[in-house]
C-alpha cells in the first residue's frame, strides 16, 4: 500500500475506517515508527524512486524531518553534510528529538549508530574548504544527505555522490539534496543541476514535481563535468556530441557505455508543513523584505538574487552582456588574445578571443593537455588570426608558453599580474593596488552600462561564475581585488575564464596593414604591447 501523498486522500482513508480501528491506528503509532512524513511532498519525497532527488524551495517545508526520517527508517548508512560540520547540529538535535536519547552518538566522531528504526549508521561531515570533499573518497553510503546544498561547492558535492553505493543488493542507494533558493551567486549551480523543474529558459522546463528525468554527468572537453538530458535510463553512447540509443555493446568498451541516472525535484512550502503553520511561522516568513520573502515564503528562484556588496562585477551586468551576443555571419578581425594557462589539477587552460567588443567562445583545455610551454604555444598559434596581439599570464606555469611565444616571433606580452599598476580608474580618482586589480576594474567599466561600451560575451555559465565571483576592498583611494589565492580557498576552483577574458581585454599594436605583414614583424620584435595600452 502506496503512503497518502495529501492531505485528502489522508482524509479519505481515515473515514473509512470504524472508531475501533482508529483507536488501533493512535494505538500503532504511539508504539511504531518514531518519525511518519507528512502528506503531502514530503511523503512524495519520502517515496521518490528517483536517484537523486531536490527538495525543498521555501522554507518550513520540513526539509529536516525529511533527512532524519530517510536516515532512520529507509537507510543503512547515511552520510550528512553542510558545508561547515557545525552547522550538522540541528539535524543531530531534531534527530534526539525523534529518538528520544542519545543512545549510539558519538560526538566525537560525528556518527550515531541508531537504536531504532532500521538501526543503521549515520554520519556527519562538511566540506568546509577545498580538499575536505578528499575525505570520504571510498566510503560507501546508501544514503548521501546534502542539507541546504546551494551553500556547498558544485564539484565536492559530485565528487562525494561518486560513493553513493551499497554491497547490499536489497538496499536502495539515493541522493538528496535539500535547499531554498539560492541568494547569491556561488549557488546557482543547483538550478542548473535541476533546469527541467527551476530554470525557465531550460527546454525540458516546466517538468512536474516529482516527475522523473533522466541525465548523465560527462566529462567536457576542458575535463569538467556536463549534465547531457535523456529521455529515459536506457544506456546509451555518445557519437558525434549525441547520446546513441542504437549500438553494438561488443563494439564498445564498458565504460563508453554511459548509464543515466534519474532526478527530480519536489517543491515544498511553509503551508505543506501542518506544525510550522500552527506555530505562526508564517508571519515569521511574510515580514522578511524582499527578495528573501519571495524566495523562502513562495520558493521563488526566479526572485533576485543578491549580490555580494563587494563584487567586483555585478550579476546583473554579466547576464546583460551575455544576452547581446549573437554570432556574427562574418567575424570582424580580431583584435586581441587573453590566455591564462591552466596550474594543474582541476585547472583549465583558457583562451579567450576578442573582435571588437565581441568576444567569442572560450577555447578550454584541461590541464593534462597542456602539460608543457610548447603545447600551449601551438594551441595559441592555431586559434590566433589577423596578427592579433597575446596576452599572457606569465606568473608560474606561464612563462614557459610566453617564452616559445616570444622565440617563434608572435606578438606576445607577458603580464605579471601581481607588478604594480598603470594606471587609475575611469574618473581618475582611484588607483589599484598592483596589475590584477587593474584588470579586473577595466573590465568592470567595460560591463557597466553606464559606460555603453556595447560588451558582447558568449552565455557560457563558468565564465558568469568566475566574473560574477571576485570581491574587492578599498582604503583610502586604492582599489584591491581578491587575490587568485584568495578565490581558490573560497570557491574551490581557480577563476581560469575570468582571467582569461580580463587579459583578452588588454589591446596591444595595430594589426598588419593588408601587403605591410613583412615590415610589421621587423617591428613587432621589440614591441611590448602593455607599453601602449596602460597608460592613463
Amino acid at each position: 500500500m502506496s503512503l497518502p501523498t495529501s492531505s485528502d486522500e489522508l482524509g479519505e482513508l481515515l473515514r473509512h475506517l470504524t472508531p475501533d480501528e482508529l483507536a488501533q491506528v493512535d494505538a500503532l503509532l504511539a508504539d511504531g515508527p518514531p518519525w511518519m512524513p507528512l502528506p503531502g511532498p514530503q511523503a512524495m519525497a519520502y517515496a521518490s524512486q528517483a536517484d537523486i532527488t531536490g527538495y525543498g524551495g521555501a522554507a518550513g517545508g520540513g526539509k529536516t524531518d525529511l533527512i532524519a526520517g530517510l536516515a532512520l527508517l529507509e537507510h543503512q548508512r547515511t552520510l550528512i553534510i553542510r558545508r561547515e560540520k557545525a552547522q550538522t547540529e540541528g539535524v543531530v538535535q531534531r534527530l534526539m528529538e525523534i529518538v528520544g536519547s542519545t543512545n549510539g552518538y558519538n560526538s566525537q566522531k560525528g556518527i550515531w549508530r541508531f537504536p531504532i528504526g532500521k538501526r543503521g549508521i549515520c554520519e556527519f561531515g562538511g566540506l568546509d574548504n577545498p580538499g575536505d570533499e578528499r575525505r570520504w573518497q571510498g566510503r560507501p553510503h546508501d544514503l548521501k544527505a546534502f542539507d541546504e546544498v546551494t551553500e556547498q561547492r558544485e564539484h565536492q558535492v559530485r565528487f562525494v555522490m561518486g560513493w553513493n553505493r551499497t554491497p547490499d543488493a536489497s538496499q536502495r542507494a539515493r541522493v538528496l539534496m535539500t535547499f531554498n533558493p539560492p541568494t547569491t551567486s556561488d549557488g546557482m549551480w543547483v538550478i542548473d543541476f535541476f533546469a527541467p523543474w527551476l530554470d525557465r529558459k531550460h527546454p525540458l522546463y516546466p517538468t512536474p514535481p516529482g516527475a522523473l528525468r533522466w541525465a548523465a554527468m560527462l566529462p567536457g572537453p576542458d575535463g569538467t563535468s556536463r549534465d547531457m538530458w535523456v529521455e529515459g535510463p536506457a544506456p546509451f553512447v555518445v557519437l558525434d556530441g549525441q547520446p546513441c540509443h542504437t549500438f553494438d555493446a561488443a563494439d564498445y568498451r564498458p565504460e563508453d557505455i554511459i548509464t543515466p541516472k534519474s532526478r527530480t525535484f519536489i517543491p515544498a512550502r511553509v503551508t505543506d508543513n501542518p506544525y510550522y503553520m500552527e506555530s505562526g511561522y508564517m508571519a515569521t516568513l511574510q515580514a522578511l523584505p524582499e527578495p528573501l520573502r519571495s524566495q523562502m515564503l513562495n520558493g521563488d528562484f526566479s526572485a533576485g538574487i543578491e549580490d555580494d556588496p563587494w563584487q567586483v562585477i555585478p550579476t546583473a551586468w554579466v547576464e546583460a552582456a551575455q544576452a547581446r551576443w549573437r554570432k556574427p555571419d562574418k567575424l570582424p578581425p580580431m583584435d586581441s588574445m587573453g590566455v591564462d594557462v591552466a596550474r594543474g589539477g582541476r585547472d583549465s587552460t583558457v583562451i579567450a578571443r576578442r573582435h571588437g567588443m565581441w568576444f567569442d567562445q572560450p577555447l578550454t583545455y584541461p590541464g593534462r593537455d597542456t602539460p608543457d610551454g610548447p603545447s600551449v604555444a601551438g594551441l595559441v598559434v592555431a586559434a590566433r588570426r589577423d596578427a592579433a596581439p597575446v596576452f599572457i599570464d606569465v606568473i608560474g606555469v606561464g612563462a614557459s608558453p610566453y617564452d616559445f611565444l616570444k622565440d617563434m616571433r608572435v606578438n606576445v606580452a607577458g603580464v605579471n599580474v601581481a607588478e604594480a599598476a598603470t594606471r587609475t580608474d575611469k574618473s581618475g580618482r582611484l588607483s589599484f593596488r598592483n596589475l590584477r586589480s587593474q584588470l579586473w576594474w577595466a573590465l568592470r567599466e567595460a560591463l557597466d552600462p553606464v559606460n555603453n561600451t556595447g560588451i558582447a560575451l558568449p552565455p557560457d555559465a563558468r565564465l558568469k561564475a568566475d566574473l560574477c565571483a571576485p570581491k574587492w576592498q578599498i582604503e583610502g583611494a586604492t582599489v584591491s581585488v581578491e587575490s587568485r589565492e584568495a578565490l581558490v580557498k573560497r570557491l574551490g576552483r581557480s577563476p581560469d575564464y575570468g582571467s582569461a577574458y580580463a587579459l583578452a581585454l588588454l589591446e596591444g599594436g595595430r594589426r598588419a596593414p593588408p601587403g605591410q605583414q613583412g615590415a610589421y614583424a621587423a617591428s613587432r620584435r621589440s614591441y611590448d604591447p602593455l607599453d601602449h595600452i596602460n597608460r592613463p
